[in-house]
This record gives C-alpha cells, structure tokens and sequence, in this order.
C-alpha cells in the first residue's frame, strides 16, 4: 500500500529537531523524499541517519539567504523539484515590553518572517504548480501572552503570509496554509522555560482543554494532511493543533 506522499519531493526548515523532525519522519513514512536543514550540524547528520536513506541534511541558518541558496542548489542537483515546503524553522525567547532589545528583536523577525519568507520565495523556481507550501505558525499570533510579544508578532506576519501568497501564487494553483501549534512538548519549549520548566509546563496545560502538552508528531499529521491531497481544496487557512487551548 503506497503511502500519501508516493514519489514526493518535501523541503523541511529546522528538521534536526522537535516539529521539524517529527514532520520529516511522517514524511518519509508516507513516501516522500526529504531535505531537511539545520544550523547545528551534529544533530543534522544525526537527524538523517535517523530518517534512512531517503532524507538529505543541508546545513544553514534561513535568516542567511546564502545558505537558503545552498540548500535549493542541492535540492535542485539531487531531484530537480519541490513537491512539499514545510517553512518550519523558528526561534523563540521571553522577553518583556520595557526589555525588549534590538537584538532580540532582529533575532527574532530574521529567522521567523525574513528567513520564512525567503524560504518560500527562494523555493518558487523549483516548486511544482498544484505544490503544497505549508507555514509554521502558532496560537500566539491570536492570542496575548506576557513577555513573548516579539515572538507573537512574528507569527501574526506567517499567519497573512499564508492568505496573501494565495494569491500571489493562484495561477500555479500552489496552496499554501499555516499550521498554528499549540503548546508542544519539545525542545524548544524545555529552551524557553529556562530553569523554570516544570512551572512553565503546569502553567501551559492549566489553559489547554485536553488537559495536556502536544507531542511534535501530532503537528506532523496535520502536516501531512496539508502537504497531500486529502486537502487539495484547502488554502490559505489556519489549522489550530492546540488542544483547544486558543478556542477558549
């Protein structure tokens, strides 16, 4: 039985670790090949070992258009096409109005809206008309939530991204739609608590109606779904995996 992805080219951003490599993994179950990318290369090689043989790791940073460049010469070298864009990768940090510097501002807005635009605006070339483009976003973008005001405004800007490149794009019929996770247990989320991890978790799953964190491999079904065809008439939406935690 062939899988939902037979034969399919997919781009994964930030696939070393958590969302991205769980994504990866139910890619490549599903049938397709995979290119995924990540800044630290220990953990990328590790991350393609643990994918076989059909996943290639492309070192880089998407904040760096050079090395977005290097990785769609690759994909261009190795397969010539990009069935699946998963603009995955992101960085999060606290920070507080009255607290907030320009470096963290700049960290922030490079990688989660110049690095995720570039992303997909470096993929068009090798895009297949009919492609699938799917944008990490998350609840924050429409919900508060204190001391993360940066990071949340950086995922307002993915969640229009996804309505208004529909349009940019309607003529090659490429569908694009943004995921909005929830909280998820990974390691990011352990990155952001910084010390404060069990406290932050409790506080988390308090407002989540399933009573729980998610696990990375829940948003990588959603993911699937989005990246095939059992959503060939769904675009530029927003799929909420959170547990309920924004609908209330």
């Amino acid at each position: 039985m062939s899988g939902k992805l037979e034969g399919k080219v997919a781009v994964v951003t930030g696939g070393n670790s958590g969302i991205g490599l769980a994504t990866a993994k139910r890619f490549v179950a599903e049938g397709a090949f995979v290119f995924i990318t990540g800044r630290r290369q220990a953990q990328l090689e590790a991350a393609v070992k643990d994918l076989g043989n059909n996943a290639f790791g492309v070192q880089g940073d998407v904040a760096s258009l050079a090395d977005l460049d290097r990785l769609y010469a690759a994909v261009k070298a190795t397969k010539g096409r990009i069935d699946i864009l998963f603009a995955n990768a992101g960085v999060a940090e606290i920070a507080p109005l009255g607290a907030i510097t320009e470096e963290h501002f700049d960290r922030t807005f490079d990688t989660n809206v110049k690095g995720l635009l570039f992303t997909v605006q470096k993929a068009l070339p090798l895009i297949t008309d009919g492609g699938s483009v799917i944008l990490n976003a998350s609840i924050v973008a429409s919900t508060g939530n204190p001391a993360l005001s940066v990071y949340s405004a950086t995922k307002a800007a993915v969640r229009s991204f996804a309505r208004t490149w529909i349009l940019d794009l309607k003529e090659r019929r490429i569908r694009v739609n943004a995921i909005s996770p929830g909280p998820i247990d990974t390691p990011g989320l352990d990155g952001l608590a910084q010390g404060a991890g069990e406290q932050l978790k409790a506080s988390l799953i308090a407002g989540v109606p399933l009573g729980r964190l998610g696990v990375p491999d829940e948003i990588a079904r959603a993911a699937v779904f989005l990246a095939s065809d059992d959503s060939s008439f769904v675009t530029g939406t927003e799929l909420f995996v959170d547990g309920g935690a924004a609908q209330i």
